[in-house]
């Protein structure tokens, strides 16, 4: 794809988000999402493979079923009281509509089988947009009708991704299918918070997006696909081979690192709330991906790869790295002391 063709199309997938993030009206939110699906798809399909073909098809097809069930709840919530407006959803049946149509659209499990094969099939960066960008969009809407939206539904869908996202995570050797599980787990943490806290569920998903896009620029700039290519990270850069391994430590969810915060607060929270149990089986969860982030952490961290006494260390003759790789590390890494700043 040449420059101009992807700078469009990144500028359409930024129009769309900003303009769904930014309606009140549901028919403007629906134009705001179909414009972000329609700009990734030939984005997945670069490749011309395919593997990024069915990508792209099954994205496609998921997207598209979640935004016409937005519109018909919206159409539904419209005939039975009169507005059109996003923080106005009063029909019952309009947000339990609402509520599935944006599992799907998110990922979150039971609905979250595209969400591995899409990022599966496409590059390692467009993997970065649809985890990170890509979620933008959904949440918005979420946040804006978090009053609405049945917390049983929610707290579900939350407690059921956190528990697939991990337990599916365990049998992955491919780093693609793993940041999906991770995405699904995540994205349930926010989900179980929506109803009660929608404020923390914002600094989670900040929080997400900071420690996602940190991890992915080290996949992409050691070029990791699979659990076996980190073992070759430390031949690049012995720096990155330490802000990889705090960065999967973070995601993971350790007490002195940025990670923490969201699973420290939303646990808590829901403790408040008399949610005990529910908390409980979070916790346990959250044992389930941090399994899988020491696993990538022991192979890029402490094992060596086979090598020979002749091996060139490409970090002598290329020692420099990104500076933006750098600085979304040490915000995934260090922000927990900020964290009276943040909750102010």
């Amino acid at each position: 794809m040449s420059p101009t063709i992807y700078t469009i199309m990144l500028s359409s997938l930024a129009t769309g988000t900003i303009i769904t993030m930014t309606s009140f009206h549901w028919l403007m939110a629906w134009i705001g999402l179909e414009l972000n699906t329609l700009a990734i798809i030939p984005i997945i399909s670069t490749l011309h493979h395919p593997r990024s073909t069915e990508a792209a098809t099954k994205y496609f097809l998921t997207q598209a079923a979640a935004s016409a069930m937005i519109l018909f709840s919206s159409m539904i919530n419209a005939w039975n009281t009169g507005t059109w407006d996003i923080t106005q959803m009063s029909f019952l049946p309009s947000n339990t509509l609402l509520a599935v149509a944006l599992a799907l659209k998110l990922g979150l499990a039971p609905a979250h089988l595209w969400l591995p094969e899409v990022l599966q099939g496409s590059t390692l960066l467009t993997a970065l947009i649809i985890t990170t960008w890509q979620k933008l969009a959904p949440m918005s809407l979420i946040f804006l009708s978090a009053n609405n939206l049945p917390p049983m539904i929610l707290l579900t869908l939350g407690i059921i991704s956190s528990v697939t996202g991990g337990w599916a995570g365990l049998n992955q050797t491919q780093t693609r299918k793993i940041m999906a599980f991770s995405s699904i787990a995540h994205l349930g943490w926010m989900a179980s918070i929506t109803s009660i806290s929608p404020n923390i569920m914002i600094m989670s998903l900040m929080i997400y997006l900071i420690m996602t896009t940190a991890l992915f620029s080290s996949l992409i700039f050691s070029k990791s696909k699979t659990i076996q290519d980190t073992t070759t990270t430390w031949t690049l850069s012995p720096t990155l081979t330490i802000t990889t391994m705090l960065v999967l430590l973070s995601l993971g969810g350790l007490p002195p690192l940025t990670g923490f915060l969201p699973k420290w607060l939303i646990l808590e929270e829901l403790i408040t709330q008399n949610m005990s149990p529910l908390a409980l089986m979070m916790a346990m969860s959250a044992l389930l991906s941090l399994f899988y982030y020491l696993r990538l952490t022991y192979t890029t961290a402490l094992t060596l790869a086979p090598n020979t006494l002749q091996m060139k260390f490409k970090w002598r003759f290329k020692p420099t790295t990104p500076p933006a790789l750098m600085a979304f590390s040490t915000l995934a890494v260090f922000l927990l002391p900020l964290t009276p700043l943040i909750l102010s």
